[in-house]
């Protein structure tokens, strides 16, 4: 079994009563063995990591993307959502091939890491590439083969059998790091027969369920229009928020529904980046978590955004709801931090393994570069991860208790040809 410890660390918890610490994190195996202010006694041999000059906090999640857009990245840009999606994305991602979902979600999964990411979400299909790329990557992947209910009952059946065959074979795999759900599209991609499909298969293999929902005011109003009722309702009448479920956007919402939504338990993330790029608006995250709904952050794909690194995610989330709101303490420092960590785990249902520095928990851990000219001073350090930090401070992250990026390079993929591989997809694609 592994053992190490990190001395004269600044650890950020998470932990409301006492959220910074100075002093010591022991890590044993895959797990926090012990952190506090005075040092543990410890066996000879332990490795040993100064800390100085380093912030420490858990890894970060995302809880909502899709890792081969990367190759889309910067295609369209400066499109409505429908238009983006009808002529320019959808046609490109029909060429897709094996090799394109293995260099995309390589080099999403390589950003993600190297910005802090050590958990993500991720629908898309050619769920099984993804997931290989996941077990050597190191990273915690929640996967689901999303599916769009266009297409004849054949196609639509081999969709179907798809997600639910990758829903059963994956979950727990790669040491536990990969867990699995179930994903129709969306309410307006998907005819609610299909969706219930996958709701009584999520019931059968005991396992969440994840779907766009809301994105836009013209995608609630398609609703009202086809089923006479917007989104929430709609999928609250087709058996989904009986099951644990996830919800991506969910950006136009009536008081109702979000009183709905905290009633069923029922998740949302937030993809501020991607709403605020496509136009689609602005999510009520302040009014959704004081009623008391569990709200995670999402970068969505890089065609959307166009960086996957959480950091941003987590500044937009403290920034834009106080200039919507009026309301400077709408989501104060602490909560857009959590929003990105206890809240994500919580969003994916790992609260009690990830997403807080404590004792028991899984060391899914990142260390930050302090001495850049923007954490200084050296005031409340979580103001200044919240309002000054970026991804590319990140310089090391453990996941499981094993390092997959040191000093800023990744351990477990090679830079170098995923750069190379990634951009000869994308000329393949054209």
């Amino acid at each position: 079994m592994s053992e190490w410890i990190i001395k004269n660390g600044l650890f950020v918890t998470m932990d409301e009563t006492q959220p910074v610490i100075r002093g010591y994190l022991h890590v044993k195996g895959d797990s926090i063995a012990y952190i506090g202010e005075q040092e543990p006694q410890l066996t000879e041999g332990v490795e040993v990591i100064d800390g100085k000059g380093l912030v420490f906090m858990p890894g970060l999640i995302n809880t909502h993307g899709h890792t081969p857009m990367t190759l889309l990245r910067g295609f369209a840009d400066d499109m409505v959502l429908q238009t983006w999606l009808q002529d320019k994305i959808w046609p490109l991602e029909a060429k897709f091939d094996d090799q394109s979902a293995r260099w995309g979600t390589s080099l999403a999964q390589l950003e993600m890491l190297k910005t802090g990411t050590t958990a993500f979400v991720d629908m898309y299909d050619r769920m099984d590439i993804i997931a290989g790329v996941v077990e050597q990557s190191g990273m915690r992947g929640v996967l689901t083969r999303g599916a769009i209910g266009f297409g004849s009952p054949e196609e639509l059946d081999a969709k179907f059998k798809e997600a639910v065959d990758f829903a059963r074979d994956w979950n727990g795999k790669a040491d536990g790091r990969i867990t699995t759900m179930l994903a129709p599209h969306a309410p307006y991609t998907c005819p609610p027969a299909f969706i219930e499909r996958f709701v009584q298969a999520s019931h059968d293999l005991n396992v969440p369920m994840h779907t766009h929902m809301s994105e836009t005011a013209a995608e609630v109003e398609q609703n009202v229009r086809d089923y006479g009722a917007r989104p929430v309702e709609h999928l609250d009448k087709l058996g989904m928020f009986a099951r644990p479920t996830l919800l991506a956007h969910a950006v136009h919402l009536t008081d109702d529904e979000i009183e709905l939504l905290a009633a069923r338990g029922v998740g949302v993330s937030h993809n501020a980046a991607s709403n605020l790029k496509l136009a689609s608006g602005v999510a009520r995250v302040p009014e959704l978590l004081r009623a008391g709904v569990t709200v995670s952050l999402g970068t969505d794909g890089a065609a959307s955004n166009n960086n996957l690194s959480l950091f941003d995610e987590i500044r937009l989330a403290g920034l834009i709801h106080k200039g919507v709101s009026g309301d400077p303490t709408a989501v104060p420092a602490l909560e857009a931090l959590k929003l990105g960590t206890i809240y994500g785990a919580k969003a994916i249902w790992q609260e009690s393994s990830i997403g807080s520095l404590e004792v028991g928990k899984k060391a899914d851990i990142i260390a930050l570069d302090l001495n850049r000219p923007h954490y200084f001073p050296l005031t409340d350090i979580v103001s200044h991860l919240v309002y000054s930090g970026s991804g590319s401070d990140v310089r090391h992250v453990w996941i499981d208790g094993k390092q997959t990026v040191r000093n800023g390079e990744c351990l477990t993929l090679d830079e170098e040809r995923i750069l190379h591989e990634a951009q000869a997809a994308f000329e393949r694609l054209l």
